[in-house]
């Protein structure tokens, strides 16, 4: 699926000081551009899943509610959310894992999900899976980018990961 003609993906992603510079730019002008989505973007991994294994002793005169210290595990969980920075709504999912493919496919909804905006802009840190061969390909179909990519490890723009953030 692509985006209508003329729009625009991008991802700033900071790892010198000018780079914060522009993401504060991108900030402070985010009210003044309605046609422009600003995001941004953390993941949580390892996450326990508990539950606890009884249930609370009601608060009575004198005495605060009694919790169980104990609880069932039930493994760990990914989160990875989006700050809408100009409406302060959060959106995220939570998977059992943190691949480049989770990564990808939560941009990819999170743009399916914001149709009427001609520019996306993701602030990410210097995570691997933001530099991925996965999220550079969908990048590339979404926009109808058809160049060679090169290959991951060998040539082109898949080659590293610093030929994938530029």
């Amino acid at each position: 699926e692509e985006i209508p003609s003329g729009s625009e993906v991008k991802f700033v992603v900071p790892d010198e000081e000018e780079r914060i510079d522009d993401i504060c730019e991108v900030y402070h002008e985010t009210s003044q551009k309605e046609d422009e989505l600003v995001i941004s973007i953390d993941e949580m991994t390892g996450i326990q899943a508990l539950e606890q294994i009884a249930d609370e002793l009601p608060m009575s005169v004198g005495k605060a509610v009694a919790r169980e210290f104990e609880y069932k595990r039930h493994g760990t969980q990914t989160v990875i959310a989006g700050l809408n920075v100009a409406t302060g709504e959060v959106h995220g999912v939570c998977g059992e894992t943190r691949k480049e493919e989770d990564f990808a496919l939560f941009i990819e909804n999170t743009i399916h999900n914001n149709p009427d905006y001609n520019k996306y802009h993701f602030v990410l840190d210097q995570l691997n899976t933001h530099k991925s061969e996965t999220l550079v390909c969908f990048v590339a179909r979404l926009i109808g980018d058809n160049q060679e990519l090169g290959v991951k490890g060998e040539s082109g723009i898949l080659k590293s990961m610093k030929t994938r953030e530029a």
